[in-house]
């Protein structure tokens, strides 16, 4: 079953909301979905604590650099869908894991620090790909995008990452509070109280495009495998 990572080294990339959001779709359409929690500070592990947890969602959190590709192959024998929420560094973790994964999502703010972050990773997923012969197929996500406008930084990073041919994702995440109050009333998107939460319907809209262009992206590496097999 596919192995999704989200990796970036810099810190507050935007890379366990992206993984909540793709796992909480997922599990939404009736998938079982499994959650490797490799994020030092557990956010992931701690919305699970929380009321609303679907019970096909399953938080692995006991995990380290010497135990991840267990874990990982593991899940993948029990669940549809493994995602693996990374640490905010470059290391033998973060590698192990990417070196297991199906598919590598990056996601990256629109500022340079972020692409730089970005460019990184790419490096790291590139030589991995050479240590386990086999490409491993990636794509930036850009994350906390203004809804009301598009910034000049954020295009000239677009235009960066288009430039150099990398694969950007054409949704990006949307900055929206309720992603933000996912982490504290827990459950998924649409059991949010519309009384506590603004713009709801929008952030599920939004979660719902990503999740169709990841599920898109899966199905066409698979296509291409199996014309390559």
């Amino acid at each position: 079953m596919p192995v999704i990572s989200f990796a970036n080294p810099k810190g507050g990339a935007g890379k366990t909301t992206s993984a909540l959001l793709l796992a909480g779709e997922l599990a939404a359409r009736g998938a079982s979905v499994a959650i490797v929690d490799a994020d030092p500070e557990r956010w992931i592990s701690q919305w699970g604590a929380l009321p609303g947890k679907p019970q096909n969602i399953t938080i692995i959190s006991d995990v380290t650099e010497d135990s991840i590709v267990d874990v990982v192959e593991d899940a993948s024998m029990t669940h549809q869908f493994v995602i693996i929420d990374l640490e905010g560094t470059a290391s033998l973790m973060v590698a192990n894991a990417i070196g297991m994964s199906d598919f590598v999502i990056i996601p990256t703010q629109g500022a340079s620090m972020d692409a730089k972050g970005a460019s990184k990773t790419i490096r790291l997923i590139r030589n991995q790909s050479r240590m386990a012969k086999r490409e491993i197929p990636h794509a930036v996500l850009l994350t906390r995008v203004s809804a009301a406008v598009a910034s000049r930084s954020l295009r000239n990073v677009r235009d960066q990452l288009d430039s150099a041919g990398i694969d950007v994702f054409t949704s990006s995440i949307v900055e929206r509070a309720a992603y933000r109050d996912l982490l504290d009333f827990g459950g998924l998107l649409a059991n949010l109280d519309p009384k506590q939460v603004s713009n709801i319907d929008k952030a599920v809209q939004n979660a719902m495009e990503f999740t169709a262009e990841v599920v898109a992206k899966l199905k066409a590496v698979q296509a291409k495998q199996g014309r390559a097999a």
